[in-house]
Order: C-alpha cells, then structure tokens, then sequence
C-alpha cells in the first residue's frame, strides 16, 4: 500500500494579506488535504485491523463447505494414466457406473494434453453382460487378465462368485481408491474389507445391509464415506459424486469443479460427504400409505406381496424383498431397531 501525504503551509501573518479570495482557496485546499490525510490514515488502521483479526474469505470454489482437502490427497503417476477397472456383472445399474465413468472421462488436467485415467470394463468372463434396463456390455477383460487397477469401481449388481471377491481382495492391496456405488457395497462388504469399518449404501437397502453386515457401521444421510482406500456412495448418483471426490484427490478442487463445470453437473455432493441427509431418518409406514418393509418404496396394499408377523402385516415391493424378510424376519427387525437409535 502507498499512502501519499500532502503537506498544508502554514497559514502565516504574511498569507494572510493576501487578497481575500485567494486566501479562501489556500485555506479550501488545506482543508481538503488535512481531510485527505487523515482519511487515509483511518483507512490504513481498519486495513491492519481486519488483517490480524477477520479470517481470510476463501473462495466458495475451492472449499465451499470447509471440508477438509488436506492429508487425503492421492499422488497421480507421472507420466502413465491412471487405471481405472469398472467391475461388472448382469443386473448392473447403468449409472451407477456410467457416471463415474463420465467423469473420470471428462477431467482433464491443464498442463496434459493426455486424459489422466485410462478406462476399462472387468467381469468374471468375456460373455457379454445385461446391465438395467437392457443395455448389453461386452467387458473389455477378465478377471484373469485385466490390467492392475488403481481404481476400481464396483456398480450395484448381482451376487459376486468367489472368484470376483478373491480378486477384489488382491487388487485392493494395491488400489488408490476401491469404491462402491449403491448396493454396489454388498459386494464389497461380502470381502470382508469393510469389517470394523463405517459405509453407506442405497437408503432403500439400510435394513438388509445391517442385517447382513452387523460388523460394518452403516451410515444413514451419507453421500459417500471414505475409509482409507476404500469408500462406499450412497444410491445411483451418489456415484458420481464419488468419482468427482476422487479426481479432487488426485489433481485438487479447481480440476474437479472444472470437470462438474464442463459435465453441467450442478451437484455439490462431491464438497460436502453428509450431504444426504434427507436419508438420515427412515421413512415410517403406515396403514394409510404402507411401504415395503425392506426397501421403504411406497405399495399397493391390494396387489402387494404380505407377510403376517407377530399380528403385523408387512407389504413388499417385490418377491425378493418378502423373501429377504422371510428369512430372517426377527434378525431383519432388530437390525432396522438397531438403525432408528
């Protein structure tokens, strides 16, 4: 800061002789500039004030939320792009992986002319696989052969074969991030890699997850939660924001919010990890407007499938859902008691 001083002269005897009207412009510009200095001086006071006392305002860009950025930073390669391996199989939700994968796809790092992650699809054989919906996907490897991943990205889909979890469990020793989107986490809990651990998974599965994984700390309202390598979304588009925390990690906010810039991805997910709070409380059923007892999506009371349990009638959205409960209806209760506390 430059501060510029302007000196009055004295307004002597000898001025004062002067013709009075020159008298009375000296005596304005002295005025002017005694205001002058003084208001610069005050200025100067209140500049240091609020640079000792008053924090700095960081933009909203680069930590819109104050969530911490430092000590999860991952180190990209420095030359090789990052293997990125999808783990698919029949049933898999198509966004939950064709969201990341748009996003991995779309960042871009200014000083490469290279995209940073290399992409590449994985199932336990070669046949061609039936995502949701009907897209059909021929996988890019197998599990015998696929490239070593960095990343792996682990979609909701059907139950994985001993030979997929074995290779899951060998690839994460050596992974940056093994992630999971929606139920996509069963999988990765049946590893046994989240025990002891916190996870999040589709708010409709909170009841069966708990119930399957009573070692695994469940975390309603969660985008995503992270636990060292491993981290787990909740449903469907949660996924991408996952994907957009990952490319923060390796290359930091402004190339992630570039890359949610450039998709016109207007969520704010990947800044704020608790963001899904509107699950953070499971919805209550009742005789007016029953849900499933499984995956709390509204039912139909006529046509829905029913089971009787002690003077209770629960409704299902599907023959799965009741088969769910009917198998363990005591230990299915007390995991969904377990979650309201």
């Amino acid at each position: 800061m430059v501060i510029v001083v302007v000196a009055a002269t004295d307004l002597s005897a000898e001025n004062r002789t002067m013709n009075p009207r020159t008298m009375n412009k000296i005596e304005a510009v002295y005025r002017v500039a005694r205001f002058g200095f003084l208001l610069a001086l005050g200025l100067l006071a209140l500049s240091a004030l609020f640079a000792t006392a008053a924090p700095v305002k960081t933009d909203e860009r680069s930590n819109p939320n104050g969530v911490p950025t430092q000590g999860t930073s991952l180190k990209p390669p420095d030359k090789d792009q990052i293997p990125v391996a999808f783990l698919i199989s029949d049933g898999a939700v198509v966004i939950d992986f064709c969201g990341p994968w748009e996003v991995f796809q779309d960042a871009m790092i200014p000083s490469s002319k290279e995209m940073p992650f290399r992409l590449y699809t994985v199932a336990e054989t070669k046949k061609p696989i039936r995502t949701s919906g009907g897209m059909q996907i021929v996988p890019d490897y197998t599990i015998q052969n696929a490239p070593a991943p960095k990343v792996i990205v682990i979609p909701a889909q059907s139950a994985p074969s001993p030979a997929v979890l074995e290779w899951l469990r060998k690839c994460s020793k050596t992974t940056d991030v093994t992630m999971s989107v929606c139920t996509g986490a069963f999988v990765l809990a049946k590893t046994g890699l989240l025990n002891g651990k916190s996870a999040t998974t589709y708010h409709g599965a909170f009841g069966s997850f708990a119930m399957e994984f009573p070692d695994i700390q469940l975390k309603r309202g969660a985008r995503f939660v992270e636990n060292g390598n491993l981290a787990t979304a909740g449903g469907l588009s949660s996924g991408i924001d996952l994907a957009l925390r990952v490319v923060e990690r390796y290359y930091g906010r402004d190339v992630a919010w570039k890359t949610a810039y450039n998709m016109e991805y207007q969520g704010e997910g990947w800044m704020s990890p608790d963001s899904n709070q509107i699950y953070a409380t499971a919805p209550v059923s009742t005789p007016e407007h029953p849900l499933c007892a499984v995956c709390g999506m509204d039912v139909d009371p006529k046509i829905a499938p029913k089971s009787d349990l002690n003077g209770v009638t629960y409704y299902f959205c599907s023959e799965d859902d009741k088969k769910t409960f009917d198998a363990a209806p005591d230990k299915f209760m007390s995991a969904e008691k377990k979650l309201e506390q």
